[in-house]
């Protein structure tokens, strides 16, 4: 646990003592992607310093958020099901964050892990369509896979998921380049057609209908306007 304490008898206060110092949400959200070895998190983070990554890792640890385990060659870290446990609240903190996210500002990167909790933020169960989507950010692609409702997300690019997964078989029913204006469809402030006709994405293999069920599915309601005074 961090060694800072805000001295109060409280859940929130707890939450914050444990998961609240810099970098580790961003370290619980690419844990909640799957198990990473040291070296992963530190290629997922490219800002993070080395001794505030080993810094957090224990604090977590020591929290009993993280834990280490095995692999044929070296160790990873994973999450406890207790630090399992805050994927929907880091949900709800994503789908919260995305109505103030802005423009990227230079030096702004998109990794699979964030990429990968950005689709899982954005997924809408009941109104899904099922196919498979192959999506590409920068030098980031996945494959989304939807089926009765459930989701499941996996790295194409850069190659090989850091710690196991396993790739899709088959080609994808569309397979969509998009920059970071594709959250202006995700946030139905564009429609397919005018994010098409914009530049914002283009549907590079496959019907441009798929488009449509990509925004249905993936999609973060508007929340009450935000006071700017």
């Amino acid at each position: 646990m961090a060694s800072r304490s805000y001295g109060q008898y409280c859940g929130v206060t707890t939450a914050v003592e444990l998961i609240g110092e810099r970098w580790a949400l961003l370290i619980v959200r690419d844990l909640l992607v799957g198990p990473r070895r040291y070296t992963d998190l530190k290629q997922g983070l490219p800002r993070i310093p080395t001794n505030i990554l080993s810094t957090r890792l224990k604090e977590l640890q020591e929290g009993g958020v993280v834990r280490r385990v095995p692999l044929l060659r070296g160790l990873a870290y994973e999450l406890t099901p207790y630090g399992r446990a805050l994927e929907p609240i880091m949900i709800a903190l994503g789908r919260w964050g995305f109505q103030a996210m802005g423009d990227p500002e230079e030096g702004d990167v998109v990794t699979p892990d964030s990429l990968t909790m950005a689709l899982r933020t954005a997924f809408q169960a009941d109104a899904a369509t099922d196919g498979e989507y192959e999506l590409h950010v920068g030098e980031v692609a996945l494959r989304a896979s939807v089926r009765d409702g459930e989701l499941r997300v996996a790295q194409l690019a850069p190659p090989a998921p850091p710690v196991g997964g396993r790739l899709p078989e088959g080609e994808a029913d569309a397979v969509i380049v998009a920059g970071p204006g594709i959250r202006h469809l995700i946030g139905g402030e564009m429609s397919p057609a005018e994010a098409l006709a914009q530049d914002v994405v283009a549907v590079v293999r496959g019907e441009e209908r798929w488009l449509e069920s990509f925004a249905h599915t993936f999609h973060i309601a508007p929340l009450k306007a935000r006071s700017m005074t």
